[in-house]
């Protein structure tokens, strides 16, 4: 559009039709339908739109169920894409497409090597500090390969312990304020300082489109209720057939602010 101004390029995965052989780690299964999720993934790319984002599919990968949840694959810090190493096996190829992906948009390039294991769900970024989460996908390894690789932009790597969760990201999350929200329970919060609770599991994962606006899932409605009350612009997207497999708002996308910003 003549004289809009992008926020940056969000990186979406299309889902795979397999969807419903994704990994699910503390859930029980739950039939996911693959249509209603194609469904929901395009209205979560509009939503991302809708705020300024240029949206840009990686190239899909339609016989990896877990494909979807782009934010994995990578850790993106100012000009520099960390390309990540699953630490379940099967999704390691994954890191392909990404790695394509974010070539194109002319983005230096890191990786996690062998043996560490980083997921991007792991890797939370507030400032200057990122947090990382050590648990069933990601390991010490891991963590420090990403502060060394992050320490020449001026970042500080801790790590988090993490508990029944899947990932760090799966508990707690930052507001634009830097503000966490989630489910301190699940985290060592020590590592992390104060974590404003939320009233259910869905509100510990939102998104930050930039300014006041936040991407949150349309089932956390209380949690819409708290952040709208304190003025922040509330973006509910439905995302139930991703919630099946331990999905959430953040894992479906990453955002590559433009450089200006």
């Amino acid at each position: 559009m003549d004289g809009f101004t992008y926020q940056g390029t969000a990186l979406t995965r299309r889902p795979s039709p397999e969807l419903d052989r994704g990994i699910r780690t503390h859930l029980e299964y739950e039939p996911v339908d693959p249509v209603l999720a194609a469904r929901q993934y395009i209205v979560y790319q509009e939503a991302l739109a809708s705020a300024g984002w240029r949206v840009r599919e990686v190239e899909a990968d339609p016989g990896r169920p877990d494909s979807v949840f782009v934010e994995d694959t990578l850790v993106v810090c100012e000009d520099l894409a960390v390309l990540t190493r699953p630490g379940g096996a099967g999704r390691r190829e994954e890191v392909r497409g990404a790695e394509k992906a974010v070539r194109e948009l002319g983005l230096r390039v890191g990786r996690i090597e062998a043996p560490g294991h980083l997921e991007g769900g792991d890797v939370l970024q507030v400032g200057t500090t990122v947090y990382v989460g050590l648990g069933g996908r990601t390991d010490a390894e891991g963590a420090d390969q990403l502060g060394r690789l992050l320490a020449p932009l001026g970042r500080t790597v801790h790590t988090v312990e993490l508990g029944q969760v899947l990932h760090l990201k799966s508990a707690v999350t930052a507001l634009a304020d830097g503000t966490l929200v989630g489910l301190p329970d699940l985290v060592e919060t020590g590592a992390l300082g104060p974590v404003r609770p939320v009233a259910e599991e869905a509100g510990a994962h939102v998104l930050p489109l930039g300014g006041r606006e936040v991407l949150v899932s349309a089932a956390a409605r209380e949690t819409v209720h708290r952040l709208t009350a304190d003025h922040w612009r509330v973006v509910p997207v439905d995302i139930s057939e991703f919630e099946k497999l331990e999905g959430c708002v953040t894992c479906l996308s990453v955002l590559v602010p433009d450089p200006a910003r």
